[in-house]
Protein backbone atom coordinates (compact mmCIF):
# COMPACT_ATOMS: atom_id res chain seq x y z
CA UNK A 1 0.00 0.00 0.00
CA UNK A 2 1.32 3.31 -1.05
CA UNK A 3 0.26 5.20 2.07
CA UNK A 4 -2.48 5.14 4.83
CA UNK A 5 -4.77 7.87 6.05
CA UNK A 6 -4.42 9.63 9.24
CA UNK A 7 -4.71 12.93 11.66
CA UNK A 8 -2.83 15.34 12.93
CA UNK A 9 -2.13 14.90 16.78
CA UNK A 10 0.90 17.72 17.43
CA UNK A 11 3.79 19.02 17.55
CA UNK A 12 6.95 18.12 19.65
CA UNK A 13 10.94 17.72 19.75
CA UNK A 14 13.14 15.10 19.61
CA UNK A 15 17.30 14.77 20.38
CA UNK A 16 18.71 12.80 17.64
CA UNK A 17 22.17 10.64 18.33
CA UNK A 18 24.25 13.66 17.78
CA UNK A 19 22.18 15.76 20.53
CA UNK A 20 20.38 18.15 17.92
CA UNK A 21 16.82 18.80 18.90
CA UNK A 22 14.91 18.32 16.06
CA UNK A 23 11.28 19.36 15.55
CA UNK A 24 8.93 16.86 14.59
CA UNK A 25 4.75 16.33 14.22
CA UNK A 26 2.99 13.31 15.39
CA UNK A 27 0.54 11.48 13.45
CA UNK A 28 -2.24 9.42 14.02
CA UNK A 29 -1.96 6.83 11.10
CA UNK A 30 -4.09 3.77 10.52
CA UNK A 31 -5.30 1.00 11.43
CA UNK A 32 -7.17 1.75 7.59
CA UNK A 33 -10.38 -0.99 6.13
CA UNK A 34 -10.53 -1.54 2.50
CA UNK A 35 -13.59 -0.33 1.24
CA UNK A 36 -13.32 -1.21 -2.12
CA UNK A 37 -11.05 -2.31 -5.12
CA UNK A 38 -11.13 -0.92 -8.25
CA UNK A 39 -9.73 -2.41 -11.54
CA UNK A 40 -9.29 -1.69 -14.92
CA UNK A 41 -12.03 -3.82 -15.89
CA UNK A 42 -14.91 -2.36 -14.63
CA UNK A 43 -13.61 0.84 -13.59
CA UNK A 44 -11.61 1.97 -16.20
CA UNK A 45 -8.09 2.14 -13.33
CA UNK A 46 -7.05 0.07 -11.25
CA UNK A 47 -6.86 1.34 -7.05
CA UNK A 48 -7.62 0.56 -3.41
CA UNK A 49 -10.18 2.96 -1.54
CA UNK A 50 -9.84 2.79 2.08
CA UNK A 51 -11.33 4.52 4.68
CA UNK A 52 -10.29 5.98 8.15
CA UNK A 53 -11.93 6.59 11.50
CA UNK A 54 -15.39 5.78 12.66
CA UNK A 55 -18.75 7.22 11.56
CA UNK A 56 -21.95 7.11 13.31
CA UNK A 57 -24.37 5.08 11.45
CA UNK A 58 -27.23 8.28 12.00
CA UNK A 59 -24.65 10.65 10.53
CA UNK A 60 -23.80 8.58 7.16
CA UNK A 61 -26.52 9.20 4.28
CA UNK A 62 -28.10 5.99 2.74
CA UNK A 63 -25.74 6.20 -0.22
CA UNK A 64 -22.71 5.72 1.82
CA UNK A 65 -24.48 3.46 3.80
CA UNK A 66 -24.70 1.20 1.41
CA UNK A 67 -21.60 1.52 0.23
CA UNK A 68 -19.89 0.42 3.62
CA UNK A 69 -22.51 -2.16 3.94
CA UNK A 70 -21.38 -3.65 0.92
CA UNK A 71 -18.07 -3.98 1.59
CA UNK A 72 -18.87 -5.60 5.08
CA UNK A 73 -17.22 -2.64 7.53
CA UNK A 74 -18.30 0.07 9.29
CA UNK A 75 -18.86 3.57 8.51
CA UNK A 76 -15.57 5.07 8.31
CA UNK A 77 -15.27 9.01 8.40
CA UNK A 78 -12.79 9.68 5.67
CA UNK A 79 -11.96 7.80 2.59
CA UNK A 80 -9.20 7.80 0.04
CA UNK A 81 -7.80 5.79 -2.64
CA UNK A 82 -4.37 5.02 -3.71
CA UNK A 83 -2.78 3.56 -6.57
CA UNK A 84 0.17 1.61 -7.42
CA UNK A 85 -0.08 -1.15 -4.60
CA UNK A 86 1.90 -4.62 -5.20
CA UNK A 87 -0.06 -6.95 -2.87
CA UNK A 88 -4.38 -7.73 -3.55
CA UNK A 89 -6.34 -7.04 -1.05
CA UNK A 90 -9.92 -7.27 -0.58
CA UNK A 91 -12.89 -5.41 1.05
CA UNK A 92 -12.88 -5.60 4.99
CA UNK A 93 -8.66 -5.75 4.92
CA UNK A 94 -7.42 -4.10 7.66
CA UNK A 95 -4.10 -2.43 6.95
CA UNK A 96 -1.85 -0.97 9.42
CA UNK A 97 0.92 1.31 10.17
CA UNK A 98 3.82 -0.99 10.69
CA UNK A 99 2.77 -2.59 7.15
CA UNK A 100 3.24 0.38 5.43
CA UNK A 101 6.10 2.58 6.61
CA UNK A 102 9.34 1.97 8.01
CA UNK A 103 11.62 4.07 10.26
CA UNK A 104 14.23 6.14 8.41
CA UNK A 105 12.62 6.19 5.16
CA UNK A 106 10.77 9.83 3.54
CA UNK A 107 7.12 9.94 3.06
CA UNK A 108 5.22 13.00 2.11
CA UNK A 109 2.17 14.65 3.91
CA UNK A 110 -0.89 15.88 2.46
CA UNK A 111 -3.16 18.18 4.02
CA UNK A 112 -5.40 21.25 4.63
CA UNK A 113 -4.23 23.94 5.82
CA UNK A 114 -5.05 26.46 8.54
CA UNK A 115 -7.32 28.97 6.97
CA UNK A 116 -6.42 32.54 7.19
CA UNK A 117 -9.46 34.36 6.49
CA UNK A 118 -8.69 37.80 3.65
CA UNK A 119 -5.02 38.70 4.00
CA UNK A 120 -3.45 41.87 2.59
CA UNK A 121 -0.17 41.35 0.52
CA UNK A 122 2.24 42.17 4.00
CA UNK A 123 1.22 38.84 5.89
CA UNK A 124 -0.20 37.00 2.54
CA UNK A 125 3.50 37.66 0.42
CA UNK A 126 5.36 39.14 2.82
CA UNK A 127 5.54 42.55 1.77
CA UNK A 128 7.92 44.89 3.51
CA UNK A 129 5.27 48.17 2.97
CA UNK A 130 5.83 51.33 1.78
CA UNK A 131 7.77 54.44 2.41
CA UNK A 132 7.96 55.93 6.19
CA UNK A 133 5.34 56.80 8.29
CA UNK A 134 5.99 60.26 8.69
CA UNK A 135 6.43 63.46 6.19
CA UNK A 136 2.93 63.20 5.08
CA UNK A 137 2.52 59.72 5.17
CA UNK A 138 -1.17 58.63 5.67
CA UNK A 139 -2.13 55.09 5.01
CA UNK A 140 0.02 53.67 2.56
CA UNK A 141 2.41 51.61 5.13
CA UNK A 142 0.65 48.20 4.52
CA UNK A 143 -0.69 48.89 0.75
CA UNK A 144 0.71 46.89 -2.06
CA UNK A 145 2.00 49.67 -4.12
CA UNK A 146 0.56 49.76 -8.22
CA UNK A 147 -0.05 47.37 -9.60
CA UNK A 148 -1.18 48.05 -13.33
CA UNK A 149 1.39 49.27 -16.22
CA UNK A 150 1.13 51.67 -18.91
CA UNK A 151 -0.66 51.40 -22.26
CA UNK A 152 1.44 48.23 -22.36
CA UNK A 153 -0.13 45.92 -21.45
CA UNK A 154 -2.60 48.05 -20.36
CA UNK A 155 -3.66 45.18 -17.86
CA UNK A 156 -3.08 43.49 -15.22
CA UNK A 157 -0.95 40.27 -14.76
CA UNK A 158 -2.47 37.06 -14.04
CA UNK A 159 -0.53 35.60 -10.67
CA UNK A 160 -0.13 39.39 -9.50
CA UNK A 161 0.66 39.12 -5.93
CA UNK A 162 -2.35 40.85 -4.09
CA UNK A 163 -4.65 40.62 -1.10
CA UNK A 164 -6.93 37.92 -1.17
CA UNK A 165 -7.88 34.54 0.42
CA UNK A 166 -5.03 32.99 2.85
CA UNK A 167 -4.63 29.20 3.64
CA UNK A 168 -7.32 26.76 3.72
CA UNK A 169 -5.69 25.12 0.37
CA UNK A 170 -4.74 21.53 -0.11
CA UNK A 171 -0.72 21.57 0.55
CA UNK A 172 1.63 18.64 0.33
CA UNK A 173 4.57 18.40 1.96
CA UNK A 174 7.27 16.09 0.68
CA UNK A 175 10.61 14.56 2.02
CA UNK A 176 9.50 14.33 5.78
CA UNK A 177 11.69 11.59 7.29
CA UNK A 178 9.47 9.44 9.46
CA UNK A 179 12.41 9.51 12.90
CA UNK A 180 9.70 6.99 15.18
CA UNK A 181 6.71 4.65 14.96
CA UNK A 182 4.77 3.51 17.95
CA UNK A 183 2.82 0.70 16.50
CA UNK A 184 0.72 0.33 19.28
CA UNK A 185 -0.56 3.11 20.00
CA UNK A 186 -0.41 4.17 16.19
CA UNK A 187 1.38 6.90 15.62
CA UNK A 188 4.11 8.30 13.47
CA UNK A 189 6.69 10.97 14.31
CA UNK A 190 7.96 12.71 11.42
CA UNK A 191 10.62 15.28 10.94
CA UNK A 192 9.48 19.20 10.63
CA UNK A 193 6.36 20.46 9.96
CA UNK A 194 2.61 19.80 8.52
CA UNK A 195 -0.29 21.48 7.02
CA UNK A 196 -3.67 21.61 9.05
CA UNK A 197 -4.52 22.18 12.59
CA UNK A 198 -4.44 19.55 15.30
CA UNK A 199 -7.08 16.76 14.75
CA UNK A 200 -6.87 17.88 11.20
CA UNK A 201 -7.14 14.73 8.92
CA UNK A 202 -3.87 13.98 6.49
CA UNK A 203 -2.69 11.42 3.92
CA UNK A 204 0.50 9.80 4.47
CA UNK A 205 2.32 8.46 1.42
CA UNK A 206 5.42 6.79 -0.05
CA UNK A 207 6.88 9.15 -2.42
CA UNK A 208 6.35 8.45 -6.07
CA UNK A 209 9.22 6.27 -7.78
Amino acid sequence: MPGLIGKKVGMTSMYSEAGKNLPCTVLEVGPCVVTQVKTADKDGYAAVQVGFGDRKENRTSKAMAGHFKKAGVHARQQLAEFSGFEQEYNPGDEVKLEDVFQEGEFVSVIGTSKGRGFQGVVRRHGFGGVGQATHGQHNRMRAPGAIGAASTPARVYKGMRMAGQMGNSRVTIENLEVLKIMSEEGLLVVKGAVPGHKGATVIVRKPEA
